[in-house]
């Protein structure tokens, strides 16, 4: 095609064979270089927005309304995706202070605000791309099948931790808190069998397998959660809500299509799956 632009960009014969005159060339020339710049601007831009690529790490209580948006975002951008997990806090390999520490690459990480905290004091994050994207409340689980205790006051609730055989908890943000922080409070801390799991997920397996009675955990993983119930959140008094956010990691290679990926999750587009997955979302008006 681009041959055929220069071609008709010189001077002499028509495809009919009729001689041009100078005006005629001129004209025509002048057309065809225009073209020749529209077609070179567009194979030099479209095959970078065709192969832009961003890497996620997410920690659990996001990821039933990422995964609902997901789609949607790849759709309008043409920018993919791919999404590792980890834990916002807490020890071990697999949180995502340990990923990125050890060179996993990632773009973009959703995480509790306080896990987001220590990247920003760590220097993971670049400056000023934090963006809150929504907050949940911690919930009760239950087995599937299984009847629904009492949360809705305080003593309901320490009754049902002080009932049980074992209480799962996630060894991340909302877990460390009633670790150090609820359990002491209510009295209850050396009275109630915790079994400490990695992730969320490794909490609503040991529910749904009964190898734990309950768990305790935000409530947009229990919705996301097979083989378990909500029993309900905890009572107002004792509420941990928990806020989850969105940043650009240092160093990321990705940084327009980053932002573009946080400003869609923060959009009022996106409120509805946020709010369907038992979050709270912190919309902006776009």
């Amino acid at each position: 095609m681009i041959l055929y632009l220069v071609n008709m960009a010189q001077p002499g014969a028509n495809s009919n064979g009729e001689e041009l005159d100078v005006n005629t060339f001129s004209s025509r020339g002048a057309n065809a270089t225009k073209m020749i710049v529209g077609v070179l601007a567009t194979l030099l831009i479209w095959p970078v927005a065709a192969s832009a690529q961003l890497k996620v790490l997410m920690s659990g209580g996001f990821t039933g309304a990422y995964e609902k948006l997901l789609p949607e975002f790849e759709r309008m951008s043409g920018i993919k995706v791919t999404t590792g997990s980890g834990s916002s806090q807490g020890t071990g390999l697999q949180t995502i202070a340990a990923q990125l520490a050890r060179g996993v690459p990632a773009d973009v990480v959703i995480l509790s605000r306080e896990g987001l905290n220590e990247l920003i004091s760590a220097n993971r994050i670049a400056a000023g791309t934090d963006v809150d994207l929504a907050r949940v409340p911690l919930g009760v689980v239950v087995r599937v099948g299984t009847s629904k205790p009492d949360v809705s006051t305080v003593e309901a609730f320490k009754h049902v931790m002080l009932k049980a055989k074992a209480v799962a908890v996630p060894g991340s943000t909302g877990g460390i808190w009633l670790m150090t922080d609820l359990f002491p409070r209510l009295g209850i801390a050396e009275k109630i069998n915790i079994k400490v799991t990695p992730r969320g997920t490794d909490a609503t397996h040991m529910v749904a397998a009964g190898d734990a009675d309950f768990a305790v955990m935000p409530v947009s993983e229990i919705l996301n959660a097979a083989g378990v119930d909500l029993a309900g959140a905890l009572p107002p008094e004792i509420q941990f809500v928990q806020m989850f956010s969105a940043a650009v990691v240092a160093g990321s290679s990705e940084v327009e299509g980053s932002k573009r990926l946080i400003e869609f999750l923060v959009s009022a587009r996106a409120s509805e799956a946020i709010r369907n997955s038992g979050m709270e979302p912190l919309a902006t008006a776009r």
